[in-house]
């Protein structure tokens, strides 16, 4: 709410502060444009399809715990003290792994946060991108997106510029297909000499081969970090049923001697 009464202050206040200048506003639906990105439905189908697969593994661990303590309860008076105690630390170790398998999947910074990343941010990009372009070129003061929180009450079609938007991302991705094809005749043709490459597109690279190799040294990171936070509770337990199994051999011992003495 609050962010929609700024957004709507904003453009009162630019509105009135050129109140000599008429002002150009656009807008988009973002989820329209996005609807007919191919290469976004594959990326969407790509996230989805791995959500199901790792809900799937959660389940199926959570089933196997629940058996566990199911057959525990049920063999718990035939089992020793010692037994007991080691088969609850299972269960626990396996609970203990099941809540980092779900953070790591789902968490704030999970696989899914990532994997949406690496598949739907440059999608997100090209279609900024594109919008800016056009902004800039139509000489638009505001462009607005239809289907954000932002209530509209009423739209004009003649300012709805998502067809623009496509036809843009459409004309760029042909270029970029006519520029690579041209590239691989070059490289096919000349073996000698290198592919030129403008600097611009060479920063692009460059700042993208970066990104990724910062979102791998994350995710490799994160995951040597619960990994070491395994390996530290199962010390902790392992010490703890160590010291556990050497009380109750000691009160054996104890016992035993107290039995010899009578």
């Amino acid at each position: 709410m609050t962010k929609k009464v700024l957004l709507f202050a904003f453009l009162i206040f630019g509105i009135v502060s050129h109140a000599q200048k008429a002002q150009r506003i656009g807008y988009i639906d973002m989820e329209y444009i996005l609807e007919n990105i191919p290469e976004y439905q594959e990326a969407q189908a790509k996230i989805n399809a791995k959500a199901i697969s790792w809900q799937n593994n959660i389940e199926k661990k959570q089933q196997e715990i629940e058996a566990l303590k199911a057959e525990l309860n049920n063999e718990k008076v035939l089992l020793t003290e010692e037994l007991v105690f080691e088969k609850e630390e299972d269960i626990e170790i396996l609970e203990f792994d099941l809540k980092n398998l779900q953070v790591n999947y789902f968490g704030v910074n999970g696989d899914l946060f990532f994997l949406r990343q690496q598949l739907v941010q440059p999608i997100q990009d090209l279609v900024y991108n594109s919008v800016q372009d056009i902004a800039t070129k139509r000489k638009y003061d505001f462009v607005l997106d239809n289907s954000s929180s932002l209530i509209m009450l009423y739209t004009n079609k003649t300012y709805d510029i998502s067809e623009l938007v496509l036809t843009a991302i459409t004309r760029s991705k042909k270029a970029a297909a006519v520029n690579e094809k041209r590239n691989q005749k070059k490289n096919n043709n000349t073996n000698e000499q290198p592919t030129v490459v403008s600097e611009e597109t060479q920063k692009k690279l460059t700042d993208r081969e970066a990104k990724q190799a910062e979102l791998k040294k994350k995710i490799e990171e994160r995951k040597a970090a619960q990994l070491k936070k395994r390996e530290e509770l199962k010390a902790a337990i392992e010490a703890k049923r160590q010291k556990r199994i050497k009380e109750i051999e000691d009160a054996k011992k104890a016992k035993e001697e107290k039995n010899k003495n009578n």
